[in-house]
């Protein structure tokens, strides 16, 4: 997909690897539409787009609210016509032992990572079902394949958002929609900040970390492929490749690294 004169919109987009794809998007002559809950991060981040001469218009929306997200997508409709581009890209994690997490933190995750992505899903499907083209993509997470102690709830959440695209990937081939799922490792943003607040976890993978601008990079190159999915770091993928044909081997041979949280 060549993104001059699309409408892309973003959620999650103020900060992390959201901030990073809606730059991006912008440079390659789309036109941004960002959704996030902080409205202040939201206009720094326009000023900057078009300081550089992109287009970028911002919403504050909390996802988690059906009609709310309702709403901001009927308002995007009247005023844009279509939606060419969504990138789910709202998440939340916290990096805990089940017994030792709050139901607070349980029911955002599954708000936010799951409802809310399902959510925004909805609206721009029915776009992009009515103007019989464009792209929809799914942040999950190498979690959501192999999920390890201390993310247990976050990793399900994520292995929800897979099964949820692979569904939706197929209700939508036929109107010429194209849904990608990107499954990432780590990622050097904010998000691990309040995933893990000790700081442990981020110290010990610090190496293995991807970088944001990169993986926006890889996200839009695979968009532009319309691939189903997008493993990262590839040796990640490998990995999950082979989990899932001998799980039990793969827990005992790797589990001091699938015990790093």
């Amino acid at each position: 997909m060549k993104l001059t004169n699309k409408m892309v919109v973003i959620t999650g987009a103020s900060s992390g690897l959201g901030r990073e794809l809606s730059i991006l998007c912008a440079a390659n002559g789309a036109h941004i539409i960002m959704l996030a809950r902080s409205t202040a991060k939201l206009k720094t981040l326009k000023d900057k787009i078009e300081q550089s001469g992109g287009h970028a218009v911002y919403e504050s929306l909390d996802i988690t609210d059906a009609k709310q997200v309702h709403l901001t997508f009927q308002a995007i409709m009247e005023k844009f016509k279509r939606i060419d581009l969504l990138i789910n890209c709202a998440g939340v994690g916290y990096f805990q032992p089940l017994t030792e997490m709050n139901t607070e933190e349980i029911d955002q995750m599954i708000a936010v990572n799951v409802r809310g992505l399902i959510y925004c899903t909805h609206e721009a499907a029915q776009a992009m079902e009515a103007q019989k083209c464009g792209s929809i993509v799914m942040i999950a997470s190498q979690a959501g394949i192999i999920t390890t102690p201390k993310s247990v709830v976050y990793g399900a959440t994520k292995h929800a958002v897979i099964g949820f695209a692979n569904g939706v990937r197929m209700e939508l081939e036929e109107a010429g929609v194209h849904v990608t799922v990107v499954n990432p490792g780590p990622i050097r943003t904010p998000f691990m900040n309040n995933a893990d607040p000790t700081g442990n976890y981020r110290k010990r993978v610090d190496r293995f970390m991807l970088d944001p601008r990169h993986t926006a990079e890889r996200i839009l190159h695979a968009v532009g492929k319309n691939k189903r999915t997008l493993n990262l770091p590839w040796y990640m993928g490998i990995g999950s490749k082979v989990y899932q044909c001998v799980p039990a081997v793969f827990e005992k041979v790797c589990g001091p690294f699938l015990r790093m949280k």
